[in-house]
């Protein structure tokens, strides 16, 4: 049986490893304040790589956007989900560059310089990245601009809508959104603030009805890997990434994630930690894990999402009803063709 011993040495586990994990699990499990474990993370293991790996420009990849996954885009979103120091000057220096540069003809984020349209997933993760790395509250506004102009009437996002006119939210493109907002939330940027809290709490509301990974016309699972866990998740949603969001938002327990909770639950492993999945094909700088057997970011993760959904024996709130008004299973955030460009 899975005993208080076997906890201890799991977050020993988790202290040993790269100082971006160690620095998370003192925060987020210990309740540690541990400056110098996050001090650590560019000096060495993860952080110092992909510092390492930078191009002349102080970005990485061939541009911005590519390769997947080895571009200045997604090495940016790997370095908040580190938890990075925020405070890097060189980083700070880019972030507001790409900011200054890279406003596409509708507003939004473009890949390249004077693109005429954006992505709505790829100006949420820049926008979550810029809040991250502190960048002054005008060099923002064009992006909360575009993504609250872009809501669609579900309460979701979708990163087709301004292309294709879709109706219908996506959860890949909605959690991407979402850690958006919190960021900004987090760090009091006050721009149509009022207005960016009733948009998060209308999408984290598209999820609930979703109840995380299943159909709100059928019930039916979504998509297989909505369940499945690899890290990084990249634009990918899954189950853990959407309850992760729920803890950063300090969202209280439902039952609409009862049936994701014990789908995290079933895949712990005899000795109380959580296993490797494959990853999501592409290029990247580095494997932050290889090989099979346990995996401390999935870890570190569903602890502290449970460590905050413990309170699951509370009164909770009814889990949203099956709909038939759902117009189409794209609404639940199946995969869309363009989607698997990103």
């Amino acid at each position: 049986m899975y005993g208080e011993s076997e906890q201890a040495g799991t977050i020993d586990w988790l202290m040993s490893g790269d100082p971006s994990i160690a620095y998370q699990t003192a925060r987020d499990l210990l309740e540690e304040d541990r400056p110098d474990l996050q001090q650590e993370i560019p000096k060495s293991g993860w952080g110092k790589a992909l510092l390492n790996a930078r191009n002349a420009n102080g970005g990485w990849g061939d541009s911005y956007y590519t390769p997947k996954w080895a571009c200045t885009h997604y090495v940016l979103l790997d370095l908040v989900n580190m938890s990075f120091p925020s405070d890097q000057a060189g980083i700070q220096q880019l972030v507001q560059k790409i900011a200054r540069q890279n406003i596409a003809h509708d507003g939004g984020l473009g890949v390249l310089p004077d693109e005429k349209k954006s992505d709505t997933c790829i100006t949420a993760v820049f926008l979550n990245v810029a809040c991250y790395f502190g960048l002054p509250e005008d060099h923002l506004k064009t992006f909360i601009d575009f993504l609250i102009a872009h809501q669609i009437s579900d309460g979701g996002f979708n990163c087709q809508v301004n292309r294709s006119g879709c109706r219908s939210s996506s959860l890949h493109s909605t959690i991407s959104v979402l850690e958006a907002l919190q960021r900004l939330e987090e760090n009091a940027y006050q721009y149509r603030r009022s207005e960016l809290q009733v948009i998060a709490e209308a999408a984290r509301a598209f999820i609930r009805r979703h109840r995380f990974f299943r159909s709100e016309r059928t019930g039916q699972v979504i998509h297989p890997s909505f369940l499945k866990l690899p890290y990084p998740t990249r634009w990918y949603y899954n189950i853990l990434r959407g309850l992760d969001h729920f803890r950063a938002a300090n969202q209280d327990h439902d039952a609409s994630m009862d049936g994701a909770l014990k789908e995290l639950s079933s895949l712990q492993r005899a000795d109380g930690r959580w296993p490797r999945m494959a990853k999501i094909p592409g290029q990247a700088i580095l494997d932050f894990e290889t090989g099979h057997g346990a995996s401390r970011w999935n870890t570190l993760l569903i602890l502290r999402v449970l460590k905050h959904f413990s309170n699951a024996e509370k009164e909770v709130t009814p889990a949203a009803s099956f709909s038939d008004s759902d117009p189409s299973d794209h609404a639940d955030g199946s995969p869309q063709p363009a989607q698997t460009a990103k």
